[in-house]
């Protein structure tokens, strides 16, 4: 008896002790999430309702969001953000685990040097390469087309370098093991490497899709065609369109954010799985 009351007195302090975590903790999931919340109320209340009452959700109606999708030709920008976003998230995992792969475990002249030359381009702002790569793009005749909204960020030097910093937790004599039993460096990386650390590459597949999703500038420059707008300039257009509806943005914005929420939901667990490997060592 008198340790089960030792037990629950330790519980009580602990809890009090833990209070103010939590407090902040709403305070700022407040903060976070209001927002949110404005947001999508303004979304469903009728365009001579929005200014009534703005927090308070005391009329619904779809016909904003059907309103938004229709004039805002979200169905194709959708489709276009969805088709460049998944490129180039599955060809930044596949470069960054190549890449990562051979400055962690191959030998060959140069890696060090080349491998901080990679890390340099991380200080170079992605606006100061807009005009190459655009000149480029429109040299090859690949403006309003996928292959121009995707090529130039298929490979990621943020990505190489957090893979490698994972592959560096391996250690070397499974490396060393799977050599004498006449395992090849794909046998290797395919069995082995990428099951320990698909959590990380979780992670970065999430970042990049997120990263992706959201870009606004670059698919502005390369597709002047309606066609081959994404959801972000659509967005954009939407709200020019409708300067004297201050709910169709709303509605806009929300249905641009559901792919986003879904894959957030789906994949939160791998997002923190692949945050935290490696922060405690066994």
């Amino acid at each position: 008896m008198a340790t089960e009351h030792q037990g629950l007195e330790i519980d009580r302090v602990t809890g009090w002790r833990m209070a103010p975590r939590y407090a902040l903790l709403v305070v700022v999931s407040v903060i976070v999430l209001f927002p949110v919340y404005t947001t999508v109320i303004a979304s469903l209340k009728p365009g001579d309702k929005v200014l009534d009452n703005p927090l308070v959700p005391d009329s619904f109606t779809l016909d904003v969001l059907r309103n938004a999708w229709e004039r805002g030709n979200l169905d194709r920008y959708l489709l276009n953000s969805a088709v460049v976003a998944l490129v180039v998230t599955f060809m930044q995992v596949v470069t960054a685990v190549l890449s990562a792969y051979a400055f962690s475990f191959l030998r060959f002249p140069g890696r060090n040097v080349i491998f901080f030359a990679f890390l340099a381009t991380l200080l170079i702002p992605i606006e100061a390469t807009m005009v190459v790569n655009l000149q480029t793009i429109d040299s090859l005749g690949w403006k309003n087309s996928y292959q121009g909204l995707a090529v130039p960020f298929l490979a990621t030097a943020f990505g190489t370098f957090l893979m490698r910093q994972v592959f560096l937790q391996l250690p070397r004599d499974m490396r060393d093991a799977a050599t004498i039993d006449g395992v090849g460096h794909l046998g290797f990386l395919r069995h082995v490497a990428i099951p320990l650390v698909r959590p990380t590459i979780g992670a970065m597949a999430l970042f990049a899709f997120l990263s992706t999703w959201n870009m606004y500038l670059w698919p502005v420059l390369v597709a002047d065609e309606e066609e081959w707008r994404t959801v972000q300039s659509g967005l954009k257009q939407l709200a020019a369109a409708g300067i004297d509806e201050p709910n169709l943005i709303q509605a806009g914005t929300v249905i641009a954010a559901i792919p986003v929420a879904a894959v957030l939901l789906i994949f939160q667990r791998q997002l923190v799985r692949g945050l935290t490997a490696g922060a405690v060592k066994g």
